[in-house]
């Protein structure tokens, strides 16, 4: 686990450049992992590249390389290398079977930095089961010391590595963590039913965009800000009021990154799930970042994953007071309909994004409130399917009043079964 007060340890980071990449893409990358690492305590003392048809099956990069890495590992005095891209557990064992030091790679630092990030109690089991299930493949890398069959007094039996041991434990813990987190979201579930009759919005956006600081001048509050990547685990919402009589719930939610395991979105669910449940999204934008149209693509895929790239969304290009070239402004005006330039640390064109999220809201809800038969499941069944229902009452006769919120597209369909 990542420590703040130890000494800092001295790192290598690997980047391989396949047929579909070129060497300027892949050092962007290699900037990314320089921040990762630094936000885990290492300090990067070079990089190594190497152009690629594939990887290799045994070592991920060529043995020429891995025996070249290993020479700047020893003169270098290098604690550990970290790669850009995911290893088996063959390839790690191989590698550090010649290479005297840590090997990691991205996915295991950023559940690394996951776990020294973890404030709450969901936050720590939500890591520790993406952490076990990242480990769980790649045993024979961590533990092949353990792998051999044991003999002598008290170990007869039914034959059992204590590689196999370990397996049935981690599946073991596993399952237990899983089970938790089925009761955390049930919970969370009990909570959000609180929230029905308030419209949810939910801050998405790659890591270190600037959602935290756009919660905090929107809500007057003070989230934890660090300039760093996911500074923050942890779903956290606010009441934002924009008049005695209109208010939203704003959360701000974990960031985004490349290549973020599809296992790590699942562990995740129970924050997410504010994604899931919110009315509109605000999609934040570091508009400085020099790859932002890729950290745009990598969350549009992460909301397709969830299912909530459909939602209505505005999209906060933020840190416009970064840029060095305004001119870029007007093409991204045109270029997405729904987008907003602002300063959240300098609380620049703040108001025009909560003039947007309220036209949002006018343009794409409506509540209406009527009668419904009982007795007619398929009414009951696309009400709750394309709207919300926000409120029931039981009547004497063979009808429900219901009041429903629902986006105006879907309001035909829903009409015709409540007679308002």
């Amino acid at each position: 686990m990542a420590n703040y007060d130890r000494e800092r340890e001295r790192a290598v980071i690997v980047g391989v450049i396949f047929p579909h990449q070129t060497r300027a893409q892949v050092e962007e990358y290699l900037d990314e992992l320089e921040l990762l690492a630094d936000t885990a305590g290492a300090d990067v003392v070079c990089r190594v590249y190497q152009e690629r048809d594939k990887p290799d099956p045994a070592f991920f990069i060529g043995r020429g390389k891995a025996e070249q890495i290993a020479k700047i590992v020893e003169e270098e005095k290098i604690d550990l290398v970290i790669f850009d891209d995911d290893l088996s557990g063959v390839q790690i064992r191989n590698l550090e079977n010649i290479i005297n030091c840590k090997i990691i790679d991205r996915t295991t630092l950023i559940l690394d930095i996951f776990a020294s990030h973890a404030r709450t109690a969901p936050a720590k089991i939500q890591v520790e089961l993406a952490q076990l299930e990242y480990l769980l493949p790649r045993l024979t890398g961590k533990w092949r010391h353990l792998s051999k069959q044991y003999g002598g007094i008290g170990t007869k039996g039914p034959g059992e590595t204590q590689l196999e041991t370990d397996r049935r434990l981690i599946k073991r813990k596993i399952a237990i963590l899983r089970r938790k987190l089925g009761e955390i979201d049930n919970q969370r579930k009990v909570q959000r039913k609180g929230r029905r009759d308030i419209f949810r919005v939910a801050l998405v956006g790659y890591t270190n965009a600037g959602k935290s600081t756009l919660l905090n001048v929107m809500a007057n509050t003070n989230v934890y800000v660090e300039d760093k990547l996911f500074a923050t685990l942890d779903a956290t919402t606010r009441v934002i009021k924009f008049s005695p009589t209109k208010k939203v719930l704003l959360t701000d939610t974990v960031g985004f990154i490349r290549k973020l395991p599809h296992h790590l979105i699942a562990s995740f669910k129970s924050t997410l799930d504010e994604i899931i449940e919110a009315d509109i999204l605000i999609h934040v934008v570091d508009i400085s970042a020099p790859n932002f149209r890729e950290q745009i693509k990598v969350v549009e895929e992460t909301l397709e994953e969830l299912n909530s790239l459909d939602k209505p969304t505005i999209i906060a290009f933020n840190k416009i007071d970064k840029l060095q070239d305004r001119s870029i402004i007007h093409t991204l005006a045109k270029e997405y309909e729904n987008a907003v330039f602002i300063s959240a640390s300098r609380g620049v064109n703040i108001q025009a994004l909560k003039d947007k999220i309220l036209q949002l809201i006018d343009d794409h809800y409506v509540e209406i409130t009527g009668k419904v038969n009982v007795s007619n499941p398929e009414a009951m069944s696309i009400i709750y399917k394309l709207g919300e229902v926000l409120d029931v009452k039981y009547d004497d006769d063979n009808y429900i009043t219901l009041r429903v919120k629902v986006e105006k597209r879907h309001l035909p369909k829903i009409s015709a079964y409540i007679l308002t």
